[in-house]
């Protein structure tokens, strides 16, 4: 697919902003791998405090690399689908971004396992003996304000933890109330529906290209292609929802930027489709 050809109806001006407005959301996601390792650093000093082994570096840091990998991914994607023509989609180019793509994809998965990780560990909850302020005394212990937000546990917040609901971590010294264990618990299952809504997405749509490079995706192929993305985006959206009215903001803001992203993606495929239909 070359990038000479635009979008059908849109004027020189109008295709320029376009571009311009794309490929700002695609340089935002990519700082938002800075941002998530920022996040994800500040809470792995707390639930990892004797350390970050390498095997614990894809639970610690989950979000950042998976975020890498997936820009890694995307900038693929925009070559594959819009940037390069046909007759260069072979040979070495292709098998370069092919080694891109697999690495990424070595990543995502590694990330999804993280994500399961972090899930399951969140259900290993054990009830704490004594009140919290009788481990804010001994010292060393943390508080959970929210997901990958923790404060130490001192003598002026400990009194606002409830002795009657006070959970602490299995593995790690945290502690927080039972309802807040819950809501983190449930952040965590959606992000693990997440990654896995995105691994399906990501799978269909590397199967149209590679169809399409064989001009074997038809039109029938491209519909149903598209329901089944369609039933994926929609329960990413609701993921995305979610985060909105319960997580962080970071988490909603990246999660629309990727919809955002890959519905540029996905009109860069049916542009591409359509384009060698009519050939």
């Amino acid at each position: 697919m070359s990038e000479v050809v635009s979008l059908a109806g849109l004027s020189a001006n109008r295709y320029t902003l376009f571009k311009i407005f794309k490929y700002t959301v695609y340089c935002l996601l990519a700082y938002n791998v800075y941002a998530f390792f920022v996040e994800n650093h500040g809470a792995a000093g707390t639930v990892f405090a004797d350390g970050v082994s390498l095997g614990k570096i894809i639970e610690a840091y989950n979000d950042s690399i998976d975020t890498l990998a997936w820009v890694l991914l995307l900038l693929v994607f925009e070559l594959e689908t819009w940037v390069l023509s046909d007759e260069r989609l072979k040979g070495g180019t292709k098998w370069a971004l092919n080694a891109v793509s697999a690495f990424c994809y070595v990543f995502i998965v590694y990330s999804f396992y993280g994500y399961f990780s972090e899930m399951v560990s969140l259900t290993h909850l054990l009830p704490v003996a004594g009140s919290a302020c009788d481990l804010a005394a001994s010292g060393g212990w943390s508080m959970v304000l929210e997901q990958d937000d923790y404060v130490a546990l001192t003598a002026a917040n400990c009194g606002s933890l409830s002795e009657a609901s006070l959970l602490r971590l299995a593995d790690a010294q945290v502690v927080g109330d039972a309802e807040i264990w819950r809501e983190i618990h449930w952040l965590a299952w959606v992000d693990v529906i997440n990654a896995g809504a995105w691994l399906l997405v990501v799978a269909i749509l590397a199967f149209d290209v590679w169809l399409q490079l064989r001009h074997q995706l038809s039109d029938s192929i491209m519909r149903y292609s598209q329901v089944i993305k369609g039933l994926l985006y929609f329960t990413l959206l609701l993921c995305a929802i979610y985060w909105g009215l319960n997580g962080s903001f970071l988490d909603f803001w990246d999660a629309f930027l990727w919809l955002v992203a890959f519905f540029f993606i996905e009109m860069n495929l049916f542009e591409w489709q359509a384009e060698t239909s009519a050939e």
